[in-house]
């Protein structure tokens, strides 16, 4: 599946600093505003335990492990909405991705210019909120006088529930609230989805931290977490910097500087994590001698929806899925230890697939 975080902020809070660690790239990372234009796109790989323990297992030829893509977009500024800066072009990037990614700057440094000359991090937040607002209101706002006329004639159910619901969101807007909080049915979340609004999305703030404060919660990062719960958002503490500077580290030399900083995990593996967790994601394998993977799915999907994911014609022709958990694996030792002790199933349409499930999956075209 291919899944998508936008990294935004306004300019010069660390975005591309932490863009460059996430993707190891050499991405411009300039003390002005807009050393970012096109959205630098790259795909890390999701680190899993699992992987390396059913490489010691199958010996495969090869190993992939499942990806997700990161976009560095361009800072926005007050007024983006309206044109300012780079505008509807900003805009343009994030209505393509799956969650957005909020850098906030949190540390103090007198040669960092802040475009709005003071660290505030709530303002900044605000700034950014308000002109997704304003973008989503005006998608609304075209759309609700094609929709008037025919919900008042009441014929279609359809456009009459589209009508109601746009125009409580945009009540909703008007009162500085993102679409992401307003209670969103099955049928409400079928009709808005073509509209990519960008307050719907799930948004995870990065609080961008100096190097000596990345263990403890600064005054800015307490401001930041108090507003994510009432923002149904998450909070991430890193250092871009620090960040930036594992990449450049071996294995050995990464593990030894993390534990003289007193990290236990990267703040990357941090955000991968929880941006999984946002968007609701899982990972399934496939494994045999000729390759090791991990597949990214979502949470609640079936069994064939998963082979479909490999191909279409998996989905397609679906017969069944011979199925075992990674952890029924690790605990036989092997396949044949774990067929004798029952473990391997043979699961049908109905079955909802489940985190750590290694598939082979049965079809017929």
């Amino acid at each position: 599946m291919g899944l998508t975080a936008g990294i935004v902020g306004l300019p010069n809070v660390g975005k591309s600093t932490l863009f460059n660690a996430i993707t190891k790239a050499n991405v411009l990372a300039a003390n002005y505003p807009f050393a970012t234009i096109e959205p630098n796109v790259g795909v890390v790989e999701v680190p899993d335990h699992r992987i390396k323990a059913l490489e010691a297992m199958y010996h495969p030829k090869k190993t992939i492990y499942t990806g997700f893509e990161f976009r560095d977009i361009a800072g926005l500024v007050r007024g983006a909405s309206k044109g300012e800066g780079l505008g509807n072009q900003f805009l343009s990037h994030i209505r393509t991705t799956d969650a957005i990614v909020q850098v906030i700057r949190c540390f103090d440094d007198d040669e960092v210019t802040h475009v709005d000359g003071s660290i505030d991090p709530l303002r900044d937040i605000e700034t950014i909120l308000i002109e997704l607002i304003f973008a989503d209101m005006e998608v609304i706002e075209k759309r609700l006088p094609k929709l008037k006329k025919q919900a008042s004639l009441k014929a279609d159910k359809l456009i009459v529930h589209e009508f109601d619901l746009l125009t409580n969101l945009l009540a909703h807007l008007k009162e500085e609230r993102p679409i992401r909080s307003y209670p969103l049915d099955k049928d409400d979340i079928a009709i808005i989805k073509n509209f990519s609004f960008l307050t719907a999305k799930p948004m995870i703030y990065v609080c961008n931290v100096a190097e000596d404060e990345i263990e403890m919660e600064n005054e800015y990062v307490k401001q930041v977490k108090e507003l994510a719960v009432n923002d149904q958002a998450q909070t991430v503490i890193i250092s871009a910097k620090i960040e930036q500077e594992l990449q450049t580290l071996d294995e050995e030399d990464r593990l030894e500087f993390m534990a003289e900083m007193g990290m236990e995990v990267s703040g990357l593996d941090q955000l991968i994590k929880v941006s999984y967790q946002t968007l609701g994601l899982r990972t399934f394998f496939t494994a045999g001698e000729k390759e090791v993977r991990a597949w990214t799915f979502k949470d609640g999907m079936k069994a064939p929806e998963c082979a479909g994911i490999i191909h279409s014609d998996f989905e397609k022709g679906f017969i069944r899925a011979e199925t075992i958990h990674f952890d029924d694996l690790m605990m036989a030792g092997s396949e044949a230890k774990a067929k004798e002790m029952g473990k391997y199933r043979l699961e049908g349409k109905n079955y909802e697939a489940k985190d750590g499930d290694i598939f082979n999956f049965r079809f017929s075209v």
